[in-house]
């Protein structure tokens, strides 16, 4: 690609210098970037018409990229005819889903000498996942961002500070204040507590005499959206059981997602009942994988023996089985 497949850029206007273009002849643009997208600008010229299209690259819906725009734009072609300058406007796009094939605009004149195709962007917008209006990236993403910071550091800043508290956690070795309302809004078993008349209700306690004060901390500290990494790492199997526990489906994934990811010897099998003890396939399939895909299970007879004698009876099934299989397959 030369120089002039350049388009000049900026943040809602793009403009594409064209030499003159013989007939049928086909050129397109180098990316160029505009809001989520990268774009791309294309012209065709034969003997009756010019076409000029725009698309997005990833107006497919790549699997990691945004969505494919919903766009308002204004297309223009500046044609250069000394002493003149002849303009063509087209009459204008309004909330068109930019799929594949883009936006073709067909003119019904062959276009001579330099021109300029010039896209000023009106509007671009996202579809929402849960079926709602699309939402302008330009008016709502850096509000949405900005009110969801400010929210979840006031979120924080209401547990951390004590702030009007009605709710007090009894954990293993000490307490911590709370708010009913927030943890029935991320879940439906603190919901079904406060809203019938329980002990819970009554007497504003709830009793998790099961985890410590610091994994309580780091469980508020999910719900109230400030978890640190370090937090989560050092509390995963505490959180695990409060996830399950109290019907977080979000918490336990994230939980059963990092758990897969540092298996070894000294915990593989500690993990093994984890996952078949809370239902984590994948957990399980990664254990049973280290043990025995990767022959670790020969190397750990004591540790082995210790497991076959305390674990449920299907578990350690499931363990022959694949032991087994894994011989036949030899």
């Amino acid at each position: 690609m030369t120089d002039g497949a350049r388009v000049e850029a900026a943040p809602r206007l793009a403009q594409w210098r064209v030499d003159a273009l013989p007939c049928y002849t086909y050129r397109k643009s180098l990316p160029f970037r505009i809001g989520l997208w990268s774009w791309y600008l294309s012209v065709e010229r034969n003997n009756k018409q010019t076409c000029v299209k725009l698309f997005a690259e990833n107006s497919n819906s790549a699997k990691n990229g945004p969505s494919a725009p919903i766009a308002s734009f204004v297309t223009k072609l500046l044609i250069s005819l000394p002493p003149n300058q002849q303009t063509i406007v087209h009459p204008g796009i309004f909330d068109k889903l930019l799929k594949p094939d883009g936006f073709v605009w067909a003119i019904d004149s062959s276009v001579t000498g330099r021109f300029v195709i010039e896209i000023e962007f009106l509007d671009l917008k996202v579809a929402d996942p849960s079926g709602g209006e699309p939402a302008s990236i330009w008016a709502s993403q850096q509000i949405k961002q900005s009110s969801d910071n400010t929210a979840l550091s006031s979120l924080a800043r209401m547990l951390h500070d004590d702030i009007l508290t009605d709710i007090t956690i009894n954990a293993a070795d000490g307490s911590v204040r709370a708010h009913r309302a927030i943890l029935a809004a991320r879940s439906p078993v603190f919901r079904s507590m406060f809203s019938h008349d329980l002990r819970e209700k009554e007497f504003s306690t709830v009793d998790i005499s099961d985890m410590s004060l610091g994994a309580c901390h780091a469980f508020l500290s999910y719900i109230y959206g400030d978890l640190r990494g370090e937090e989560f790492l050092a509390n995963r199997l505490a959180l695990l059981r409060a996830a399950d526990k109290y019907d977080m489906a979000d918490l336990k994934e994230a939980c059963h997602e990092s758990l897969l990811e540092d298996i070894d010897t000294g915990n593989v099998l500690e993990r093994l009942q984890t996952a078949h003890l809370y239902r984590l396939p994948k957990l399980k399939g990664g254990c049973l994988r280290f043990l025995v895909d990767f022959r670790k299970v020969y190397e750990m007879r004591d540790e082995l023996n210790a497991f076959l004698q305390t674990a449920d009876r299907d578990l350690v099934a499931e363990v022959f089985h694949g032991v087994l299989a894994a011989w036949s397959g030899r």
